[in-house]
């Protein structure tokens, strides 16, 4: 991805967030210089990888295949005494932007619809050995239990959520004609780096074409603090 795209991702979802009237905390605007005198009392922004995350997933098209998330704040595995247990995110979903088919080792997860557009979510067990089961989906939308067959879409309209809990594989993207959707996530502790199964392989974090400076740093560029 070009950093001019990505500037422009993070002005549009800026731009949204306000719009929808969802706040976020004083670092998700430092500017890169400022990063460069932040010392160890912000160790848990870098530590924690919280903040800015786009992705494409690998695809060279992000507004087809692709995710804008900021992580508000998040633990750490194995966990860490008198740490955070749990994890929190806002991610921004346009119509027809598909997040692939993916489950989680050890992250059970709400996913919510929290205002803009209807949120479209596709659902299956996980086999033994990591591919779509065919049985029945067992699925939870605002404490409601309900079993779906394997491979139904639910359509979450704001307001609405649904428990995904490990293993279950899943897929989401924006309902066409209806907006973008401003989603949350709130969970066990989240690692990218380590509990994400893609059904069909895909990248995580964008290499980057430097076209122009950063507006902002992404979660995975932070300087080390200064002694």
């Amino acid at each position: 991805m070009k950093r001019s795209e990505i500037n422009q991702i993070l002005r549009d979802a800026e731009a949204f967030m306000r719009e929808q009237q969802f706040y976020l905390p004083p670092f998700a605007f430092w500017r890169p210089a400022q990063w460069q005198n932040k010392g160890h009392d912000c160790d848990e922004i870098r530590d924690m990888m919280l903040g800015w995350d786009i992705t494409d997933f690998g695809s060279g098209r992000f507004y087809q295949v692709g995710l804008l998330l900021f992580t508000l704040r998040n633990g750490r595995l194995p966990l860490q005494p008198g740490g955070k247990t749990y994890a929190e995110k806002i991610m921004v979903v346009r119509e027809e932007q598909v997040t692939p088919m993916h489950f989680h080792f050890q992250k059970m997860e709400d996913i919510i619809n929290r205002g803009g557009g209807n949120l479209l979510i596709e659902v299956y067990n996980a086999t033994v050995d990591g591919q779509l089961a065919d049985t029945p989906v067992l699925v939870t939308r605002d404490g409601c239990r309900d079993e779906v067959a394997a491979g139904t879409i639910l359509r979450l309209e704001p307001g609405q959520s649904i428990t995904l809990p490990v293993r279950q594989y899943h897929r989401f993207w924006g309902e066409l004609g209806r907006g973008t959707v401003l989603v949350g996530e709130v969970s066990k502790v989240n690692d990218d780096n380590a509990d994400n199964r893609f059904y069909e392989p895909a990248g995580r974090f964008p290499e980057i074409t430097e076209d122009e400076a950063p507006l902002h740093l992404l979660c995975n560029e932070y300087p080390q603090a200064r002694s």
